[in-house]
């Protein structure tokens, strides 16, 4: 299984575009760039589709509101930085989170609803921080408009997954996933 594990994180990092591969605002347009901010970090990637996943693991209530609160509390780090606010580590935060978020999901952690919009809530901050510091000569909130869809989206991967792998074998698909992201995350910390 570690065996399987590793391949996988190693394709997947194999498989990865550079960070700074984003689309030039000024050529795309705002909304565009935005959109296409999060498909282009394997960070942001395993932690948005790993928000999903949670959510659709604890199932009822979280599998809306676990996302939304991500996406909100993204955007209000968003608004910090365009507002000139500083917030150290950025960087490690949005890696940590990739490997947390993995670890809930492989770990099966069941918390009340609210505790978990607030952990997502946490690591959003530093990866809507992130998006706003990237901003470039975008139009700020179209750009925030178009990453919003997208990690949108990209939570509903997620629920999609874990609604998947569910019905096909149990929590163990959902938590091999988990530990596969939470892996990805760790090679990424010393990469």
């Amino acid at each position: 299984m570690l065996r399987r594990i590793s391949v996988t994180a190693a394709l997947t990092l194999a498989a990865s575009a550079p960070a700074l591969a984003h689309l030039d605002p000024a050529a795309h347009g705002s909304m565009l760039a935005g959109a296409s901010h999060p498909f282009f970090g394997l960070d942001h990637i395993l932690a948005m589709v790993a928000v999903g996943l949670w959510a659709a693991t604890i199932g009822g209530r979280a599998v809306w509101i676990v996302p939304a609160s991500f996406v909100v509390v993204m955007t209000a780090g968003f608004a910090l930085a365009l507002g000139g606010a500083s917030l150290p580590f950025v960087e490690p935060a949005i890696l940590a989170s990739v490997v947390a978020l993995g670890l809930l999901v492989a770990l099966a952690v069941r918390l009340p609803v609210a505790l978990c919009a607030s952990v997502v809530g946490v690591f959003a901050l530093f990866h809507g921080f992130a998006h706003g510091g990237e901003l470039g000569g975008a139009g700020a909130w179209r750009f925030a408009l178009g990453f919003a869809v997208s990690t949108a989206i990209l939570h509903a991967v997620g629920l999609g997954l874990g609604m998947a792998l569910a019905r096909t074998g149990g929590t163990w698909g959902a938590r091999l996933a988990g530990g596969a992201t939470a892996a990805a995350g760790l090679a990424l910390m010393v990469a």
